[in-house]
């Protein structure tokens, strides 16, 4: 082995809030941690412009300016920040083992233990109109942002438990909910779909697609298609939920990593622990329930805990 690839103590792939907490946790425990940004730095929150739901910022915050905040915290204690990303793993099946990493394809590093918080992509519908209308009111967290519409009229796409779900919860804050459903049935449980349907102030429209998001610089409506009749119509509305969906950014991990039939990382219950030693996950890219930023950034201090737990068991820390 040549002694010229670098070797890291704990190497953190992703910069959401999972990842830059787990990063002031590493660097306070003196862990020395070096944290490679990914694609897209500071993660899903940078495409927020208003986080008004995190704990200990009474004004708000945008999203972009939280992540600055956050990364400048776990630079202030010695995370090496590296614009980077991870595009193969080779993982140590063996307890105190060498995980290799190999960064934009050609840096390899070594790593002792290895935090995955690399994140889940929100799946939008595609549309022009609604890539730029994003942040704009085209949101695809309805717990995040529904607050902003309250005593609104607003649509949600999806036919799941989870547009469901976040469909109930815009009603209970929003004037009027119309959830837009591509088939003619929904794909929602049926203890879901009795709640939706129960309601009042929320309209299925079935076998009904978005054909464009209306608004210059913000939403002002929908015009909607019936994908069996044709007909279209215009409806008017300030927000647009997209409930179709996450993917989780865990494609270089298959075959090494236990996933679920969608791709989430399977932790061990109450730890960050994946099936690998020194392998730990965090965020969004092991929780398919919750997804917040909160829930990320606690999820990240528990995997910095379990790395220097893991380290001071092998008698390196």
């Amino acid at each position: 082995m040549s002694d010229t690839i670098e070797k890291i103590k704990c190497l953190i792939i992703g910069s959401g809030p999972a990842g830059y907490t787990a990063a002031i946790y590493a660097a306070r425990a003196d862990m020395n941690p070096i944290l490679y940004t990914g694609l897209e730095p500071g993660g899903q929150l940078t495409t927020t412009t208003e986080v008004d739901n995190f704990p200990g910022y009474p004004e708000g915050i945008d999203g972009p300016t939280m992540m600055m905040q956050l990364q400048a915290q776990a630079e202030r204690f010695g995370t090496q920040v590296r614009i980077g990303m991870a595009t193969a793993v080779e993982f140590s099946t063996v307890e105190g083992g060498w995980h290799k990493v190999t960064i934009d394809n050609n840096k390899v590093v070594l790593a002792h233990t290895i935090i995955i918080s690399t994140g889940a992509t929100a799946k939008y519908l595609g549309l022009p109109s609604e890539q730029r209308l994003r942040g704009g009111g085209v949101s695809a967290c309805a717990v995040c942002d529904g607050f902003f519409y309250r005593g609104q009229d607003v649509a949600i796409v999806g036919a799941g438990d989870t547009a469901a779900e976040e469909a109930t919860y815009l009603a209970n804050i929003c004037k009027n909910v119309t959830m837009l459903v591509r088939k003619d049935v929904m794909r929602a449980s049926k203890a879901m779909q009795h709640r939706v349907q129960n309601t009042p102030n929320l309209t299925v429209l079935y076998n009904t697609e978005v054909d464009e998001v209306l608004g210059d610089q913000v939403v002002e409506g929908l015009r909607v298609v019936n994908n069996v009749s044709g007909e279209k119509q215009e409806i008017a509305l300030t927000g647009l939920f997209v409930a179709i969906g996450h993917k989780p950014n865990t494609d270089i991990f298959k075959g090494q990593l236990e996933m679920d039939e969608t791709g989430y990382l399977i932790t061990q219950p109450k730890t960050t622990k994946t099936n690998l030693p020194g392998v730990f996950a965090a965020g969004d890219v092991q929780d398919k329930d919750y997804r917040q930023a909160i829930t990320a950034a606690g999820s990240g201090c528990m995997a910095a805990l379990d790395a220097e737990r893991y380290l001071g068991e092998l008698g390196s820390h």
